[in-house]
């Protein structure tokens, strides 16, 4: 039994049951005997599939619906009194328009269901970095993927005590209805409702919703940063530094996170530390510099591509505990996915529940996917061979420097720096991939995503990026920034750069050059490295790969710079002035270069 001293937690979980009207309330403590039992009567209906002990010990398989398989951004709201408030990236509704709309939805929906109450932290209980909610849901997917992913439990309550501020987080799947799926967040309130979706990033509302949109909202007030970020730690003579870093999709991130050394620089005694995947809080420390935190517990990440190649360790983690999502299910109890770990099984369901075997097509004569492209593994974070030894240090970890990286064929050279903390708010706001064949949408057509955050910032992003400006200012000692682009391809079209473990040389260059060493060079766009500066012990690039990986042409930034202008001009006068001076600063720098 929880011990309940919150009044206003108790009256507003009864309120939500007058709604709902579950058959139950259980109250979640987080008791190892609770998530055994929640287990068992998760594979009871038919909603997890235990996977073979001997290879994978304590795993789960689960399937969602075919048409809940992803974050839905165009059902996404941020409802809140003044429409300007959301900027013209987000999508708006009032708040009284939510609340009605939701309501009537979640109206019974409950009935034949348990309502369960997940008190949980984003971040160490307790920490100063810390924030608490508690998820009311009718999914026991969502409390067993909300166990992996956070702190649970009668501690979280011990912490709320009898008056502590906590983010009301209502999810239920009712239906499952497309036309009734609503992801809803109410910042003036502290409050997000999600409706008729499972999927975790619909669903998981301490993640994207809690840790991003609402968390953007709240760090903006109290003079803090919400991040889409990995924090690495890189460890050499016993010395650990730690970057944040920030990619759009399908640039990396997650491996990163992991990276393994390369073999080339194997003498140097480097060892990489990964304290999170995908979110970073940040906050001005009494030294001065900014140090970050990593508010969850587990990963949750993409499955298709990853390996013992892209990365080990997360291939390493997932081995036990870990719950499985619309991936491929063989008929020996194992799992697999597109681009991943040895041969398939020899048959198996796919992840629409569909009989499948290596070489079903579908009806147009394609081969059949075993595994959603977006299908998911939750592991917990602990089980990562290369797990930060203090990742759950209720200080955080000194930032030395604050990565940005987009996937542009030709435009972005390997690495470079920014001028001043301005400037790297510029290249942040500038961040763009170009979409792969994979993506809806033209090949190589420019797709803006500032900071990797278009879709998780809970407010205007014009003022988003003042906030940033603001915070330079607020940090008596700021991390230098700095730009990757790991994607530059030669006129072949072929990578320039192997990537995987080894961007560790790059990340070798970036941390020199913030305490104050590495050669670089002064561009129109920033510092670049030197052709040596660069360890390529071990590596074997073509002939000339260096000069193309770090060619600045500055008539191809130029023309970049209409892009960049029709992209600032949707904020209107929300945009910082500062940010025009750095575009037209840019613009003079790229002239002068060109005409010289």
């Amino acid at each position: 039994m929880v011990n309940i001293k919150h009044a206003k937690l108790k009256a507003w979980v009864d309120e939500v049951a007058n709604i709902c009207t579950p058959d139950a309330i259980v109250w979640v403590d987080g008791s190892e005997e609770e998530k055994k039992r929640l287990e068992r009567r998760g594979v009871a209906r038919g909603q997890l599939i235990p996977l073979d002990a001997g290879k994978y010990p304590g795993c789960f398989y689960s399937r969602s619906k075919a048409n809940d398989v992803a974050r839905t951004e165009h059902l996404t709201y941020i409802c809140t009194k003044d429409k300007e408030a959301v900027g013209p990236t987000n999508n708006w509704m009032s708040p009284e328009e939510g609340y009605q709309k939701a309501r009537e939805i979640l109206k019974g929906s409950m009935v034949g269901h348990t309502l369960y109450v997940i008190p949980f932290s984003m971040g160490p209980i307790g920490s100063p970095f810390s924030k608490i909610g508690v998820e009311l849901t009718d999914s026991i997917y969502v409390v067993l993927n909300m166990r992996i992913m956070t702190r649970i439990g009668q501690a979280v309550l011990d912490q709320l005590g009898t008056d502590g501020e906590f983010v009301k987080c209502l999810h239920s799947k009712a239906d499952l209805d497309v036309n009734k799926r609503m992801i809803l967040h109410f910042p003036e309130d502290n409050t997000i409702w999600s409706v008729g979706s499972a999927y975790g990033g619909n669903a998981l509302l301490g993640k994207k919703c809690l840790a991003l949109r609402i968390a953007s909202w709240q760090a903006r007030k109290e003079g803090w940063m919400a991040e889409h970020m990995l924090i690495l730690g890189v460890e050499q003579n016993g010395k650990t530094e730690y970057v944040v870093a920030a990619f759009p999709s399908a640039c990396g991130k997650t491996n990163l996170a992991m990276i393994v050394p390369p073999e080339g620089l194997k003498g140097k005694g480097l060892k990489i530390w990964t304290v999170g995947d995908d979110i970073a809080w940040l906050r001005v420390g009494p030294d001065g510099r900014l140090w970050a935190c990593n508010p969850e517990a587990g990963f949750f990440g993409v499955a298709p591509g990853t390996n013992s190649k892209s990365n080990p360790n997360a291939i390493k983690t997932v081995q036990k505990n870990t719950i499985f999502t619309n991936v491929l299910l063989g008929d020996d109890l194992s799992v697999w996915w597109e681009d991943g770990e040895g041969a398939p099984p020899a048959s198996g369901t796919n992840w629409e529940g569909r009989p499948w075997k290596p070489d079903f097509k579908d009806k147009n004569g394609r081969p059949l996917l075993g595994a959603h492209p977006n299908s998911r593994f939750t592991a917990p974070a602990g089980q990562c061979p290369s797990i930060a030894p203090n990742w759950e240090d209720p200080k955080g970890v000194p930032i030395s420097a604050v990565i940005f990286g987009g996937r542009r064929e030709r435009l972005a050279p390997l690495v470079f720096e920014s001028l001043d903390w301005n400037h790297g708010v510029y290249l942040g706001s500038t961040v763009a991939s170009e979409r792969t064949a994979a993506a809806e949408g033209s090949v190589g057509e420019i797709r803006r995503d500032p900071m990797a955050m278009l879709p998780f910032c809970g407010y205007n992003m014009g003022e988003y990026f003042g906030h940033w400006i603001e915070m330079g200012a607020k940090i008596p000692k700021p991390p230098k920034i700095f730009h990757v682009n790991w994607f530059r391809k030669d006129a072949n079209g072929k990578f320039l750069w192997p990537g995987y473990g080894e961007n560790l040389r790059v990340l070798e260059w970036i941390l020199a050059r913030a305490r104050g060493e590495g050669k670089a060079d002064k561009t129109p766009i920033g510092y670049l490295p030197t052709k040596d500066a660069i360890d390529l012990t071990g590596l074997n690039l073509t002939a000339g790969a260096m000069d193309q990986l770090l060619a600045v042409k500055p008539e191809e930034w130029a023309g970049e710079l209409d892009g960049v202008k029709t992209f600032f001009e949707k904020f209107g006068a929300q945009l910082p002035k500062e940010l025009w001076s750095q575009f037209n600063a840019l613009k003079d720098r790229l002239k002068s270069k060109v005409t010289a």
